[in-house]
């Protein structure tokens, strides 16, 4: 990939604040939007989800999932030629309290701050997405398959 299409990739997913994720609902795919944050390094995605939403029922019977970001619709006349992110990635939901929970709870509370209070709701949980992989098109003929490798390296980490 070249040091542009890196650049861009970096800035899709340090400056979009919502993501499309995808699960399985019963054999069959479900989407819906979803805030999420970054690690440093884009060794993981972080979502803060209510266990009574639909796609929280489905990560927890199968935690694969997909996470898309996409540059936002500036009107050009082929929206086909905008820049777009899809992860194929394992969710785990964090536990309260253990190690690696605070920092995460911190980022996604700097990036979002009217989430505070949905920290306190008992339904509400933060989950760490571990990408296994994905692709990335950079815009027209650009196209690159993404790896935990790919993915860290165009974070600049």
């Amino acid at each position: 990939m070249d040091e542009n299409s890196e650049q861009l990739l970096a800035k899709i997913v340090r400056t979009t604040r919502v993501a499309a994720l995808g699960t399985l609902r019963d054999g069959a795919p479900l989407v819906s939007m979803v805030a999420y944050v970054a690690a440093q390094d884009f060794s993981a995605f972080y979502i803060h989800v209510s266990r009574l939403a639909q796609h929280t029922v489905d990560m927890q019977k199968d935690n694969r999932i997909g996470l898309m970001m996409a540059e936002p619709d500036d009107g050009r006349p082929d929206p086909q030629t905008l820049a777009r992110v899809f992860i194929r990635g394992v969710a785990e939901f964090m536990v309260p309290g253990e190690p690696g929970y605070t920092p995460v709870k911190s980022l996604y509370m700097g990036c979002f701050p009217a989430s505070e209070r949905l920290f306190e709701l008992a339904d509400f949980g933060l989950w760490k997405i571990t990408p296994k992989g994905g692709r990335y098109i950079a815009g027209f003929a650009k196209a690159y398959n993404l790896t935990a490798e790919s993915l860290k390296k165009a974070s600049g980490s």
